[in-house]
């Protein structure tokens, strides 16, 4: 069976020039294949993902990056969601006859390779962290994109590759290995960003919330709502229902309606599966009882 490797590589863009460019640079390796990508303006950035083997996945984002690279200046650069470079961040997730091992080699092969073509600082993150500290993407971001310059001028801020300052326009980028997780985001009735943050904060794992689960608030402005954004490193142990219910529960403390909700990025099946287990109340529901899956798994047996 072939091996497969996911990579959702985030980029501080939402410029669509820039955003075709960095897909054709993907979707023009051999043997990569690109599964979803989405960028707003809110938040200014693009999430990508793609499936491959070794080494048509390390091609393909190193490319990509390379590219983005010479599209994105940071001094220009606003938005909502947190970040420090223009390649903000590049997980591998090891999907199919792969390991966590495979995607940390990977990860530093691919900040080797990005810190000594393009003279990037990389930091390695989740399983691939060289310290238990760098584990978590909100250490290595504090101070994100505007104070990147005075934070890595502190010895425990030194990068894992590159050099010890910021690159002039792209900043600093962090890569690493972690398993699927579920990017769910939640839209709210109100435009006051205040109480939006007063969700988030109730939800994520560090402040309080759920495990798993970080959350942070951001405005759409043109529709004069907020949204609630969302990734839940481990949707079995910290399931999809559990996460809504205890956001819907705080919305009511400020009499704010839910109005909508949406998957950024791809979900696994199991995610879904459980969320229709709780609220259609079914017995028995499992991925064999989806009848994509049972077909696909007849046809292998009888290949």
């Amino acid at each position: 069976m072939r091996e497969i490797i996911e990579c959702v590589p985030n980029f501080s863009t939402s410029d669509p020039r820039a955003v075709e460019t960095i897909l054709t640079e993907i979707r023009k390796v051999k043997e990569t294949y690109v599964l979803d990508h989405t960028y707003d303006s809110y938040y200014n950035r693009l999430v990508v993902t793609y499936i491959g083997n070794k080494n048509s996945v390390y091609t393909a984002t190193l490319n990509s990056a390379i590219k983005a690279i010479d599209l994105i200046d940071m001094t220009k650069h606003k938005g909502q969601h947190p970040r420090i470079g223009a390649v903000d961040v590049v997980p591998f997730i090891p999907i199919q006859n792969t390991t966590i091992q495979d995607c940390i080699e990977l990860a530093k092969r691919f900040g080797k390779a990005l810190a000594e073509k393009c003279h990037v600082p990389v930091y390695l993150y989740g399983k691939a962290a060289s310290k238990p500290e760098r584990s978590d993407l909100d250490w290595i971001r504090k101070g994100e994109y505007e104070q990147l310059s005075e934070m890595m001028k502190k010895p425990e801020r030194k990068p894992d590759f590159g050099l010890t300052s910021p690159h002039p326009t792209a900043g600093a980028t962090i890569t690493g290995a972690r398993r699927i997780m579920v990017g769910f985001n939640v839209n709210l009735d109100t435009a006051d960003l205040k109480i939006a943050k007063k969700i988030a904060r109730a939800l994520h794992a560090k402040k309080g919330g759920l495990i798993y689960v970080k959350a942070m608030a951001a405005k759409i402005p043109e529709k004069k709502i907020t949204q609630i954004g969302m990734s839940i490193s481990d949707s079995e142990r910290t399931p999809l229902h559990r996460v809504f219910e205890l956001l819907k529960i705080e919305a009511n403390r400020y009499n704010i309606q839910v109005i909508g909700s949406e998957f950024c990025g791809m979900t696994p099946l199991q995610a879904i599966i459980d969320v229709a287990k709780y609220y259609l109340k079914i017995n028995e529901l499992y991925e064999d009882r989806v009848i994509e899956i049972a077909v696909e798994k007849a046809l292998k047996r009888r290949s």
